[in-house]
């Protein structure tokens, strides 16, 4: 018997999506001891890697809109997170570093993947090769 294309639980975007809100429902707990939520928290990690970064470089990285990157980092200047001051090598852009407090919450986000792991229950090795597995699909639906 042929199976329905349109059935539900064949679907790969109605997987990735609760796969999605289940994952990041995970982080909401672990989160708010850092006062993060988890866009805010994704900002942080890329901002951890290099600091300070211009808007349009933050957006590529996190694959998001200057319109949807602001005001997460409004709200990240408002906690005392980072700063938002124009470039000093290109007046046009806006660069974003961490401050003092930013670059210290770095030690308790440290903590983070290890708790995300254990609440997951799923072994190193299948998460990463879960996540290059997701990796290669962003990559394939990207124009």
């Amino acid at each position: 018997m042929a199976q329905d294309p349109l059935a539900l639980d064949r679907q790969v975007c109605f997987a990735l999506a609760v796969a999605s809100r289940s994952v990041i429902a995970l982080y909401r707990p672990v989160l708010e001891p850092l006062g993060l939520t988890h866009p805010q928290y994704l900002v942080m990690l890329a901002l951890w890697e290099r600091s300070p970064r211009t808007v349009a470089d933050l957006g590529e990285a996190l694959l998001l809109e200057p319109a949807t990157l602001s005001p997460l980092l409004k709200r990240l200047e408002a906690a005392g997170l980072v700063s938002r001051d124009r470039s000093p090598s290109d007046e046009r852009a806006l660069a974003i570093t961490l401050t003092e407090r930013g670059q210290a919450l770095r030690a308790q986000a440290e903590k983070v993947p290890a708790q995300i792991v254990a609440r997951l229950g799923i072994p190193i090795a299948e998460l990463e090769s879960v996540r290059d597995s997701l990796t290669g699909l962003i990559e394939a639906a990207r124009p």
